[in-house]
């Protein structure tokens, strides 16, 4: 790119709107990897429509990713089905300021990322769309291919269904932060009775390796269980752990280092000043946003 400023109204819309496309299809996907691959499509679309029948570039991108998104969404339930353990999104490293932002770091949540992956494709889009980024019912109705009414409809089930399964309130980032803290100090110390203070009794633990690293292959429920599997792994582990805070989807996660190498990024769920939900992401493939921040947006 040259020093002088671009002219195109084209690329001018694309790059005004890109982290508000960028932020739709990773929501709609759980994957920072496919929302990139959406929005190449997305652009390579957008430089072929006419904009002089556009009435507003921002809605016309918004259709055109969520198209894409859907497209994308339903060749990944195929690629999810051969998977090989538990399908975790792939965190991201964001900006402290997403976490002040109580909408959108609670609407890419681990937690409400994991509830949206229970929806159909379509039901995952109008969700999205009417809840996360307030689009209108006749918007999401032509991004979709469905009436306006059904959309409705659709969106009403898909609320009620994530209502019953999302964390009952909204936790702030320095309870979580409190939350890791006391987490670090017994992974540090190899305390079950520090662990057994900080984790819910009925606490589920997820670990994705994709097949690449080692992880628990399913979910492991209950306070218990999951201390003495921590423990246990990390005695058998010869490597020196090390963990530090670090802002994942709009909340405060953990990184952990074995012998200086990033091992996995973890996240959790609170509710009250309990962790019930851990999930760690160990698959490398997975981690390649977690050292430079992504820039995000709702607007």
């Amino acid at each position: 790119m040259g020093t002088h400023a671009t002219s195109d109204p084209a690329t001018d819309a694309f790059v005004a709107h890109r982290n508000l496309l960028f932020t739709v299809a990773y929501e709609m996907l759980g994957s920072a990897a496919d929302a990139e691959d959406v929005l190449q499509e997305t652009w390579l679309r957008w430089v072929k429509v006419d904009l002089a029948q556009v009435r507003e570039h921002r809605a016309y991108l918004v259709r055109i990713t969520t198209r894409q998104s859907l497209n994308r969404l339903r060749t990944m339930t195929r690629r999810k089905e051969a998977y090989v353990g538990p399908w975790l999104p792939e965190p991201m490293l964001t900006a402290p300021d997403v976490a002040e932002d109580v909408e959108l770091a609670e609407s890419m949540s681990m937690a409400l990322m994991l509830v949206l992956e229970t929806l159909s494709p379509t039901e995952r889009a109008v969700f999205v769309l009417r809840e996360v980024f307030d689009v209108g019912y006749d918007e999401i109705a032509a991004a979709v291919d469905k009436s306006p009414a059904a959309v409705r409809q659709i969106a009403h089930r898909a609320r009620r269904h994530v209502d019953a399964r999302r964390p009952r309130e909204t936790v702030s980032a320095s309870r979580t932060k409190a939350a890791l803290e006391s987490f670090q100090h017994a992974l540090a110390t190899g305390d079950l009775q520090g662990f057994l203070d900080v984790l819910a009794p009925e606490v589920v633990m997820m670990s994705d390796g994709g097949g690449i690293k080692q992880a628990v292959p399913r979910p492991i429920t209950g306070a218990d269980k999951v201390a003495r599997l921590i423990i246990g792994g990390t005695a058998k582990s010869h490597a020196t752990l090390t963990t530090s805070l670090t802002m994942v989807n709009g909340s405060p996660a953990l990184a952990l280092h074995l012998d200086g190498e990033l091992d996995g990024v973890m996240a959790v769920r609170l509710d009250g000043d309990r962790i019930s939900g851990l999930y760690y992401v160990r698959n490398p493939e997975k981690l390649t946003r977690v050292g430079t921040e992504t820039a995000l947006s709702l607007r």
